[in-house]
């Protein structure tokens, strides 16, 4: 693959607010502790604090997470890691995506791997685990329950609800996976051999990047929540994670920079079989929002001791949860996701929990060998392909113009004309001045009418080239949405069993730029 890097900025695809967090402006300094830079891992390394009762923790529910998998080397070497004080995790997390979903999902992946290898070999004291949250918990079905190829939306239909890491792939799943015969094995095997979502996205997961050591981690255990409990209560007893929220969200407001997340007075749901639905404090019960469930505040505290699981954080605390049961010094996510993090600052001082590092993930786009030839056909440069097809053609057209398509020459004469006969006019009668302009005004309108006929003669002149400027900028951003958010991976995958490798090879965590990769 041929590597080329576009500013992000070139884009147009990240809000101000982001650029500005890896631009390091000062303004937005308060909101994080370290910045996103390789050195700046040596400071995260001495304030992190994770007691060895955690680790254990931690140790023994991936343990058992993973007791019906081969681990391989690998993954087995970086759980046993986990026990030791210099071994620390750098995190992704992202829902269960069918099939993985858009690209992004696996640059993600790609991004913290990367990361935790460039970490081993500046601190080569210290051990770094790569480790993909699952999102089991999440209730969006809706968000994850289809994949687009060549175009086409394959989607899973189901009547099931609540956490999608527990949904069955029953029947009409079975039904769905008919559809998707081309899939290459890691995918069938992994949903075939599994007995629910979250069951089977490990494995294809693990599948794909087991040999490089990542670990993949579903936070929805009772023991791990357990360690989460004094959170939980205070969030549903004294609401402190949303004041602090609140007032961090309050403060980036008045810098002009739009919220991301909203907090909430509790920012749990209840979780059981089939319900992830929000919770309510209404006078002195908690309410399960949609469900004929309440309960009294001793009730609740003593659900939080007795059953954590039944709690799961919403996008507020999760970060939260996530530092609080990782030795973890960064988490790399989206634009989106970088920024709602800075919301979150307050949260954690409150909690006197270490704000891990942001990174963004690797951004890109990849380019197959027939677009890379159309683009050379057309004269295409890395940074158009970030244009809109609208005003790359309006540029294109003026410059392939045989005439002046202004007609700015002929404008300028018309105005001179007029002005000068409205001036003779107006010694002999000044009213007819006016005469005069209102003529200008309809001549120079009727010009731009010839002017739009001979961009129209010249746009039908240069069809052939508009029709593939078309076709590279549609395969660039697909229904105007960039690739990387539409595109499964299979579109590259399925012809190139080494995609992920070369991707590995090409992805730095630390440059903060768009990759173009051509075939």
């Amino acid at each position: 693959m041929k590597k080329h890097c576009v500013d992000l900025s070139v884009t147009g695809q990240f809000s101000s607010f982001f650029l500005d967090y890896i631009s390091g402006k000062e303004t937005l300094r308060p909101f994080y502790t370290h910045h996103p830079t390789l050195e700046s891992f040596r400071d995260a390394i001495e304030a992190k604090s994770f007691s060895e009762e955690n680790r254990r923790v931690l140790q023994l529910v991936l343990q058992k997470q993973y007791s019906h998998l081969d681990k391989g080397e690998r993954v087995e070497a970086n759980i046993s890691a986990l026990s030791q004080s210099n071994t620390f995790t750098v995190t992704t997390g992202h829902q269960l995506n069918l099939f993985t979903g858009p690209l992004y999902f696996i640059y993600k992946i790609v991004s913290t791997i990367n990361l935790a290898k460039r970490l081993s070999q500046a601190y080569p004291n210290h051990n770094f685990v790569p480790v993909y949250w699952m999102a089991t918990e999440d209730h969006d079905f809706e968000e994850i329950n289809y994949f687009k190829l060549d175009g086409i939306k394959y989607e899973w239909t189901t009547n099931q609800s609540g956490a999608v890491g527990e949904f069955e792939l029953d029947a009409s799943f079975h039904d769905f996976l008919k559809a998707v015969s081309f899939a290459p094995a890691i995918f069938k095997e992994a949903y075939l051999q599994s007995k629910n979502l979250a069951e089977a996205v490990r494995k294809y997961v693990h599948s794909l990047f087991g040999e490089e050591g990542l670990v993949v981690l579903d936070a929805n255990d009772p023991d791990l929540k357990r360690l989460f409990s004094k959170v939980i209560e205070s969030d549903l007893v004294a609401h402190h994670p949303f004041h602090e929220a609140q007032s961090t969200t309050n403060q980036l407001e008045e810098l002009g920079y739009k919220s991301q997340i909203f907090p909430r007075e509790i920012n749990f749901f209840y979780l059981d079989q089939g319900i992830r639905d929000r919770i309510e404090r209404k006078g002195n019960s908690y309410q399960v929002v949609n469900q004929d469930l309440s309960f009294t505040e001793d009730e609740i505290k003593k659900m939080i001791q007795d059953h954590p699981e039944r709690f799961s954080p919403n996008v507020v605390l999760r970060p939260l949860y996530q530092e609080m049961i990782l030795p973890n010094l960064a988490y790399l996510g989206g634009p989106a996701e970088v920024v709602y993090w800075l919301q979150l600052k307050g949260v954690f001082d409150h909690f006197q929990i270490s704000f891990p590092i942001l990174l963004p993930r690797n951004f890109a786009l990849i380019l197959d060998e027939p677009i890379s030839l159309k683009m050379g056909k057309a004269g295409f440069g890395v940074e158009d392909l970030f244009l809109s097809f609208e005003t790359w053609k309006k540029s294109y057209i003026t410059q392939q113009a045989m005439v002046d398509l202004d007609l700015k020459e002929e404008r300028e004469a018309l105005v001179k004309i007029f002005d000068s006969a409205g001036k003779k006019a107006f010694q002999l009668e000044s009213s007819l001045s006016q005469s005069f302009e209102a003529g200008k005004i309809r001549s120079l309108k009727i010009l731009d009418q010839m002017g739009k006929k001979l961009r129209k003669a010249e746009e039908k002149r240069n069809q052939v080239a508009l029709d593939r400027a078309k076709h590279i900028l549609d395969y660039a951003a697909p229904g105007g949405t960039p690739q990387e958010r539409t595109v499964n991976m299979m579109q590259f995958y399925l012809s190139d069993p080494e995609f992920i490798q070369k991707l590995l090879a090409n992805f730095d965590p630390l440059e903060y730029k768009m990759m173009v990769l051509a075939y």
